[in-house]
């Protein structure tokens, strides 16, 4: 590893980390490149800023590639920003992702666990139940890496057939407007569209006529959402799906896990971990539509907790679909709930940003007799864990895969008081 010149270093890859970067070292400092790079890699890199305690960099060239390194499915590979792995086989991602989560346990929260069994999906591609598309003039398709700049695609290998059969008719739409900036397809028994319209397209006057071609492409419905946030639906603005024998309601207007097949054994993963629920009164936090209250509707008493009004909204409507009268859900942000009732279980699904301090406060007051974490980000994820090991031991930690071939890591966490 030696300086090529004042601003450029050869350097050899010591090991992937979290996000899209790669960790090597030069003369003693830690060098964080710009990129996933497989161990044992060499590569030329740019010296972008040298701070206090590390380098970061990026890479001009690829010297030497590890022999694990192999050629990306995707054609658009390299150039649109949504996957960033493709180039290391799954079995390998899925053992340097729980290499990442280790090194953040035990680096940040001090916790040296050996992880559980990773939870997988049945198949690393044609996975995804929800895409999520940009439009530029006639480009229609996902940004570049590190760009707002919208790269023009035909197909997403991550996304399930029908998704991209949805998305190849919408685009033909989409193409004779100029009103349109983005939309979202989801697929449940049913395809629905959100189309976000461009400024000055408030209300115009052929919006039902752009809806009513949609449904003509085999859309059941659409959500129009112009630059004010109002929305006109057309049609059946909602999907479903099976989650753990329940019909569960989706709206492209709400958050919910487009690895449907890895969430359903997820949730009857935590399910069966948890039970019997018969007697359990259970809190769950950042509920979103009811991923987790739903199917754990055997206890006593859920309260579920959501600060995004059309996530509730979405939510009672699968519960009264089901019949479901035991959970009430509460708007409010989880970090501005306060109560005094006490829960047997907590389940806690936080943004990548983690618990807030006040919100750790509450549990460890509170006092749960078992703690569910499920964390789309390790690092927040290990820190909090220290947090709550004043009071709790970890039962396990393990990977749950729900991105394959993007830097994504998500986690979940069993806790029981001490």
């Amino acid at each position: 590893m030696n300086s090529k010149s004042k601003s450029t270093l050869t350097l050899t890859i010591k090991r992937p980390a979290y996000g899209d970067f790669s960790i090597s070292r030069h003369k003693g400092k830690i060098v964080l490149v710009k990129g996933v790079f497989l161990p044992g890699e060499c590569v030329e890199a740019i010296i972008v800023k040298e701070h206090k305690d590390y380098i970061s960099a990026s890479v001009k060239e690829l010297i030497e590639s590890a022999p694990e390194r192999t050629r990306p499915e995707c054609e658009y590979y390299g150039n649109c920003g949504g996957c960033h792995l493709q180039h290391i086989p799954y079995d390998l991602q899925v053992q340097l992702k729980g290499d990442i989560l280790s090194d953040c346990l035990r680096r940040i929260g001090k916790i040296d666990i050996e992880l559980s069994y990773p939870l997988l999906p049945g198949s690393p591609w044609n996975y995804r139940l929800r895409g999520h598309y940009k439009v530029s003039g006639s480009q229609i398709g996902f940004y570049r890496g590190r760009t707002h700049e919208v790269v023009n695609i035909s197909a997403c290998p991550l996304m399930i057939p029908e998704v991209n059969s949805h998305y190849q008719k919408a685009g033909e739409i989409i193409r004779l407007n100029n009103m349109i900036k983005e939309f979202h397809i989801i697929q449940g028994d049913s395809a629905v569209a959100m189309v976000k319209l461009s400024s000055g397209h408030e209300t115009p006057p052929h919006l039902e006529q752009l809806a009513v071609r949609f449904i003509e492409e085999g859309f059941s419905g659409i959500l129009l959402i112009n630059e004010h946030g109002e929305q006109f639906g057309y049609g059946r603005t909602y999907s479903t799906l099976e989650l753990a024998g329940l019909s569960y309601a989706v709206s492209p207007s709400c958050f919910f896990q487009g690895n449907w097949m890895l969430n359903v054994k997820l949730v009857d993963h935590i399910k069966n971990t948890l039970s019997p629920l018969a007697d359990k009164d259970i809190l769950d936090l950042y509920a979103g539509s009811g991923n987790f209250s739903l199917p754990l509707a055997e206890a006593v008493r859920i309260v579920a907790i959501e600060d995004n009004t059309s996530a509730i909204e979405i939510g009672k409507q699968s519960a009264a679909m089901n019949e479901i009268g035991n959970i009430s859900f509460i708007k409010s942000a989880a970090e501005d709930y306060i109560t005094d009732d006490h829960f047997d279980i907590v389940v806690m699904d936080p943004p990548r940003s983690g618990l807030k301090d006040n919100v750790t406060d509450n549990i460890l007051t509170m006092m749960p007799e078992r703690i569910v974490y499920v964390s789309c980000n390790p690092t927040t994820l290990a820190r909090d864990l220290k947090k709550l090991g004043k009071k709790y031991r970890i039962e396990s930690v393990r990977l749950v895969d729900f991105f394959p071939h993007t830097y994504h890591i998500e986690s979940l966490a069993f806790l029981r008081v001490r």
